[in-house]
């Protein structure tokens, strides 16, 4: 190392800028290269499969699709604002237990809370079961809320999407300073004009962003759609590609989608073009909390109880008593399902991570905005749907594997098969596209912790970036690492539109089982697989939860509602 690289820090990052530069920029336009395919052979294709699309379903699949996004805009932002509010400034029994409890929902894939609800709200159901035994009313005779409706959906993915914008919206209540609130109380505003006045306003961009991630979340949505027999974009790309057989048609509506997410990123940029707040002082979190009593408590309690018992509580208890008293289970099957979901989730979140950290690193060592902004391209698609995701892994891995084939036929006389698209491969890559976002703003969040000196201590000592990485970094980013392992298992395990489009013949998870058994109106045996996805996702929201409390610890002081 050249003594003026130890004077001058920024030359030390200049001159490893091209190794770990070129390595990063690669990845990313790997990751990317799903969301590249599906768009080049949408405009390269055969338009007749797109003109009959365009004339009969196209235009229910904009509609539908559209006022699900709509409706579950409202929603998360009715339960997911006042219960933040509630929990990070008001002070009321309940509200410590109320405050991490409020995210367990984000373990129920949306598909398992539509099944939970079917079971119970159906003709067969024992709801409406009750109701006729009560009324002594037959089928027809009276009138009952359709769950399997467009308006189902929309309340089935809100109760599992709302804690994002609570997420979002409760740390920046928890960052406002309360000097706001207290001078507004003084001034003689009520609890509600502060709550749209003043602190709505200035957590607008954290809201924002919470409803993109639940509206794109909500378009990626497959199984509850499917289930619930709503044409979207998801169930019309799924039909296109297994009905028709033609992958450039799916590409073309995969493409439209695609607009949609734009659409909704642009949005939630454009929302915060201008927004810069600033509060100092102490947080809403330490001192200052609204205290609640008589009515107001009630209100709060009601407001914070109802999601949590409909998101997470009612769904829990159905299906432990389907698994434990109607389902059979206990089998080599579903121990074969339990490992084929547990290894995919191990591959592809250690493959995520060991990525993350590549590019992460990368980002700190380059001095180029345009290689930042390639590297932060290489998360683009988390905010893509898993069907374009599967599509777009599709058309590269056929083609290589055409070349293979090609190439070993012509060297070896040898026919070699699928070794890529019909594989665990084109899964595991899927997953990866799909879900290296959440690992690596996790892992660049823990490296944004460590000082840079440190670095420069090392490469003085004779470190290589590599072994920084290896023997410095990753140590001191065990949370950070473990926690990005943990979220990403999770996910894969939850994915279901790309398993089922990607997984190789007769493979199953617990997933797509459940699917499966659902869609067969064998709800209580999907219970097992369900059950089993949602202990294993408790356990990363509860990390989640422990550490957002952790980060806005403070003294406990209170203002006394009048």
């Amino acid at each position: 190392m050249r003594a003026g690289e130890l004077i001058n820090p920024a030359g030390y990052l200049r001159s490893h800028f091209n190794g770990f530069s070129i390595v990063s920029v690669g990845i990313a336009v790997l990751m990317l290269l799903p969301v590249i395919a599906v768009v080049h052979l949408a405009f390269n294709a055969d338009q007749t499969i797109w003109i009959h699309l365009k004339d009969t379903v196209l235009s229910d699949y904009v509609t539908n699709s559209f006022l699900l996004v709509l409706g579950v805009g409202f929603g998360v932002l009715a339960l997911g604002v006042p219960a933040a509010w509630f929990t990070s400034v008001c002070d009321f029994p309940g509200q410590r237990v109320f405050a991490w409890a409020l995210l367990l929902p984000l373990a129920f894939p949306a598909y398992i809370v539509a099944y939970t609800y079917t079971g119970l709200l159906d003709y067969a159901g024992p709801v409406q079961t009750l109701v006729r035994e009560i009324t002594g009313l037959g089928y027809g005779e009276y009138w009952f809320f359709e769950v399997r409706s467009l308006p189902g959906a929309i309340g089935m993915l809100t109760l599992v999407l709302y804690p994002y914008v609570y997420l979002l919206s409760r740390a920046a209540f928890l960052e406002q300073s309360v000097s706001i609130l207290e001078v507004s109380r003084t001034l003689g505003h009520s609890v509600s004009w502060s709550f749209f006045r003043l602190a709505v306003p200035l957590s607008r961009p954290a809201i924002a962003t919470g409803l993109s991630l639940a509206l794109m979340e909500t378009l990626a949505d497959y199984g509850t759609v499917q289930y619930f027999g709503i044409s979207t974009f998801t169930t019309g790309i799924f039909r296109t590609f297994y009905g028709f057989g033609d992958v450039a048609a799916a590409a073309q509506l995969a493409s439209v989608l695609l607009l949609f997410v734009v659409a909704l990123i642009i949005s939630e940029r454009y929302s915060r073009r201008e927004a810069r707040y600033y509060a100092k002082g102490t947080s809403s979190s330490g001192a200052g909390k609204i205290k609640l009593t008589g009515v107001q408590a009630v209100w709060a309690w009601i407001g914070c109880m109802i999601p949590l018992t409909f998101g997470f509580l009612i769904p829990l208890v159905v299906l432990s008593y389907w698994s434990f008293f109607e389902a059979k289970w206990a089998d080599s099957g579903f121990l074969l399902l339990v490992w084929h979901s547990f290894y995919l989730a191990s591959i592809t979140a250690v493959v995520a991570v060991i990525l993350a950290l590549v590019l992460s690193y990368a980002d700190r060592l380059q001095t180029s905005k345009w290689i930042g902004t390639v590297i932060s391209s290489a998360g683009f698609g988390y905010a893509v749907p898993g069907t374009i995701v599967a599509v777009g892994v599709l058309i590269p891995l056929v083609w290589l594997d055409h070349q293979i084939i090609s190439a070993m036929q012509y060297l070896f006389s040898i026919d070699t098969g699928l070794l890529l698209s019909g594989t665990l491969v084109a899964l595991i890559f899927s997953y990866t596209v799909r879900f290296l976002a959440v690992s690596l703003g996790t892992v660049k969040s823990g490296l944004d912790k460590i000082s840079p000196s440190i670095d420069y201590a090392a490469r003085s000592l004779g470190q290589t970036p590599t072994g920084i990485v290896r023997f410095i970094h990753a140590p001191l980013m065990k949370s950070s690492v473990i926690t990005a392992l943990l979220i990403v298992f999770v996910d894969v395990l939850k994915e279901l539109p790309a398993t089922l489009m990607l997984r190789p013949f007769d493979f199953n998870t617990l997933a797509v089982r459940a699917f499966e058994l659902a869609s067969d109106e064998r709800l209580a045996d999907s219970a097992p697989a369900s059950i089993m996805i949602v202990l294993v996702g408790i356990v990363p929201v509860i990390l989640l939860s422990r550490s957002i409390s952790a980060g806005h610890a403070g003294s406990r002081h209170s203002i006394h509602e009048r």
